[in-house]
């Protein structure tokens, strides 16, 4: 499998409200960088968002290491609470319905398909490529403003 250093972040101004994206893949001395926005929604949609994108382009199943500033993301995924989510119908523990459900059904059938290791990564603190990630977001939903 090859091996994928992956960097993703979301932003939103107001939340809910316009957000984007972004997400930087590095391959070797290769980078590429992905983004996109939209024109209502919330932050935690635009990380997951970030994530379902940056792996979805990768053409072949890999190993990847994918930071994100996401504790929501992390959490979830490391803390396994998606997998109990949707044994229990999309209910978390409280028995309040999950939230973003549907990013979550396009999410879990990448992981099966990629080994991925989810890292994070304190946001705003000088990591070069959280950095990248998060201008990339803010531009896609400062051109909303154009």
């Amino acid at each position: 499998m090859k091996k994928i250093d992956i960097y993703t972040d979301g932003a939103c101004s107001g939340n809910p409200g316009k957000g984007g994206w972004g997400a930087v893949l590095v391959y070797g001395n290769n980078e590429k960088e992905l983004s996109g926005g939209n024109p209502d929604t919330t932050n935690n949609r635009m990380e997951l968002t970030a994530v379902i994108e940056a792996l979805k382009a990768l053409k072949e199943p890999c190993s990847v290491k994918l930071t994100t500033d996401s504790k929501y993301v992390c959490d979830a995924i490391n803390q396994r609470w998606v997998y109990s989510w949707k044994k229990n119908g999309w209910k978390k523990s409280d028995k309040k319905p999950a939230l973003n459900v549907d990013l979550w059904q396009q999410l879990l059938p990448l992981l099966e398909t990629h080994n991925v290791e989810f890292i994070w990564v304190k946001g705003h603190n000088g990591h070069k490529y959280n950095e990248r990630c998060d201008a990339l977001a803010v531009n896609e939903y400062l051109k909303m403003d154009k």
